[in-house]
């Protein structure tokens, strides 16, 4: 396996730098109701809970068909993931997938994103060419020999992934 070098940090900086910039084309363009538009008939969302909360739709085994998400959802996955992994670089026990709370629809969310966002970008900073050489066990088997590295290049994939879930269903929308 490859070692990694500042060179690696920082175009990993740079990847994660560009797919932000991306997301926030749509993010500054969310509207609350965007974010619980029913996008399909079998689809996942969040619901209110009796306490104040939020509840996401959820099961251990993928259904079939795949429901299609909410904006509600991707946004409240897309913080779960990224709070896990930044647990995982930071070598704190990952919070559990119900230990997530979504801060419900629009500006809180986006907040709540762009929070997120700003620890990951510091945690990256913070990254040495030794810390993305050092083994990870998230979001893959402790056996599977990847690295930090692997794990920040993984987030840039899923939040790329998330963002433009997130850009077509806005957009789809929109464009109703």
């Amino acid at each position: 396996m490859p070692h990694a070098d500042n060179d690696t940090a920082a175009l990993l900086r740079w990847q994660f730098d560009l797919t932000w910039a991306l997301f926030e084309y749509h993010l500054d363009r969310l509207e609350d109701d965007d974010f619980l538009h029913i996008p399909a008939p079998v689809h996942w969302t969040l619901h209110p809970t009796g306490a104040g909360g939020w509840e996401p739709d959820w099961a251990d085994t993928e259904p079939d068909p795949v429901p299609a998400p909410t904006i509600a959802w991707l946004t409240w996955h897309l913080g779960w993931w990224w709070s896990t992994a930044a647990d995982h670089l930071a070598g704190r026990t990952p919070r559990e997938r119900a230990d997530v709370a979504w801060p419900g629809p629009g500006a809180p969310s986006i907040t709540w994103l762009r929070g997120l966002r700003e620890d990951w970008a510091a945690a990256l900073d913070g990254l040495t060419a030794a810390d993305l050489d050092r083994p990870s066990a998230y979001p893959w088997p402790a056996d599977a020999g990847l690295t930090t590295a692997h794990l920040a290049a993984w987030v840039n994939a899923e939040l790329m992934k998330n963002a433009a879930e997130i850009g077509q269903i806005r957009l789809q929308r929109a464009a109703a």
